[in-house]
């Protein structure tokens, strides 16, 4: 009997996403959500009529293209100060994340995609999945007006 409690244990800490909410996970299964697509790290514009949110395809300086991993990630907001941590925002906030995100999709209750590295277990699943910027992201530091870079992805 206590095999199979155990048994049941793993598989439920395996899942913790299923289990769960956001605010009662551990530092590392927050960290783990994360699929590494670099969406969140695109900068912005709002529109301050509508308060609509548009995504462009310029990348935070701090991002690297090639893993879409910050490269300053625990000083990222003291570096840029605009950099929001989402681990200290307030879930009703995370409407400005794109539609993919797993912390979008967990706070509205739905399923994490099946390209997720949590359920495909791969790293690249995101890029194979065409999900990654890292095809057309560029850096802050190669554009002069933002308005220019805006981008609609179909989700």
């Amino acid at each position: 009997m206590p095999r199979r409690n155990s048994s049941l244990l793993m598989e439920n800490a395996m899942i913790f996403w299923k289990t769960k909410k956001l605010s009662e996970m551990t530092t590392e299964e927050w960290e783990s959500l994360c699929d590494n697509c670099g969406k969140c790290c695109l900068h912005k514009l709002e529109d301050e009529d509508t308060g609509e949110i548009y995504f462009t395809s310029v990348a935070c300086k701090l991002i690297d293209l090639d893993t879409c991993r910050c490269t300053r990630y625990t000083e990222r907001s003291q570096l840029v100060p605009e950099c929001l941590d989402l681990i200290r925002l307030d879930v009703a906030n995370y409407n400005w994340l794109p539609a993919t995100c797993a912390y979008r999709l967990l706070n509205n209750g739905e399923e994490l995609p099946a390209w997720h590295p949590l359920l495909s277990k791969s790293p690249d699943s995101v890029q194979d999945a065409g999900v990654s910027i890292r095809s057309y992201a560029m850096k802050e530091s190669e554009i002069d007006d933002l308005e220019d870079y805006i981008i609609e992805w179909l989700e």
